[in-house]
Formats: C-alpha cells, structure tokens, sequence
C-alpha cells in the first residue's frame, strides 16, 4: 500500500489542511494519508502549540468520517525534537511492506535543504509538492516529487488561532465537531 505522510504542527487542523489531503489522494497513486502530528517542529517556535495530544484529538475528529485518512502520533514516541528523516526510518522498519511519499507544500520544499539529513530524504522517498502562491520550485536537490496544483485556501493555523483570541468566528475554516470542541475546551483562548 501506498502512504502518504502529511506532516504537521497541526495547531490546529483546518479545511484548508482537508482539501490538499483529499486532492491528495484524488491526483496521486496513494492509497492513505497519514496525518502525522508532530510534537515539535524544530524549525518554528512551540510557545503556542496546544498539546500534542490534543492536536491528535483534533485532527482524528476532523478526519473521523473518512475512511483512507489516518491520525499518526508515531512522533510521540521518538525523541524531540521530530526530525522527518529519523520518522521515515522508524516507519520503513516498522511498515516493510509500505510505500512511504512524503506531503508538503512548495514553500516547505524550499527549506528541505535546512531539514536534517535531507540528502536521505530526497533520495529514497518521493515527495508530493502541493504548490503554494509565491513559492516557485527551481531546485529539486535531486528528488522524485510531483507537483499538484491543489485548491487551495488562504487561510493558516496563525489566523485561526488570532480569530479565536479575538473571540471572532471560525465557522466553516475548520470541521464543524472541531469547532465545537476547541470551544467547548477553551482552546486558544488566552
């Protein structure tokens, strides 16, 4: 079977996160999406994640009525912070018989040079680049990647997370259970 590995902070999941996974797997040969919730990227700040295991939560009721979705807390258990490289190994062993590609938008794919051993990355996985306005891909560094044109929404994490703040309405940016439950939890809020 083919994975696709949708790494993210998640922080949290949103519709704009929904759609590029099922363009996904509409455009691709892969079979599952495994949303893989990092507990820190060490590449971005972690004084406003919401816990990890609350980021999981979240994304499994985002993604609970579809079927060839998955929540993966595979990074909890590895040492922090989350290095891709070190995730892919432990998942190859561990999943023999699975075809891993790894997910991620143009902008991302820029700064895989800056990712630890990414020379391992590119050249034993393909990537599937979902294009980002204002992030041009002229530097493969050598990888198997397909590049989508996916629908996509300008919305981010950021903007939800300050809607929330601002005691503003983010009906309809994520799922409808997900917006119930970071309110109903206080989510965000301070």
């Amino acid at each position: 079977m083919h994975i696709g590995l949708y790494f993210g902070s998640f922080n949290p999941i949103h519709t704009g996160h929904l759609i590029v996974a099922n363009h996904v797997l509409e455009h691709t040969d892969i079979d599952k999406i495994w949303f893989v919730v990092s507990p820190h990227n060490p590449l971005k700040d972690s004084h406003s994640l919401l816990n990890e295991y609350d980021r999981l939560h979240l994304v499994k009721l985002a993604i609970e009525d579809n079927n060839r979705f998955r929540a993966s807390n595979v990074e909890f258990q590895l040492p922090k912070p989350s290095y891709t490289v070190n995730t892919l190994a432990y998942l190859s062993e561990k999943f023999p018989l699975e075809r891993f590609s790894i997910i991620l938008g143009a902008d991302s794919f820029q700064n895989i040079h800056r990712w630890k051993n990414f020379e391992q990355l590119v050249g034993n996985y393909a990537i599937v680049v979902y294009n980002r306005p204002g992030f041009e891909i002229n530097e493969t560094h050598g990888a198997d990647i397909k590049l989508l044109n996916a629908p996509l929404l300008d919305i981010s994490s950021t903007y939800i997370r300050k809607l929330i703040k601002d005691k503003k309405s983010i009906k309809y940016l994520v799922p409808a259970n997900v917006e119930e439950y970071i309110l109903a939890n206080r989510y965000y809020q301070k």
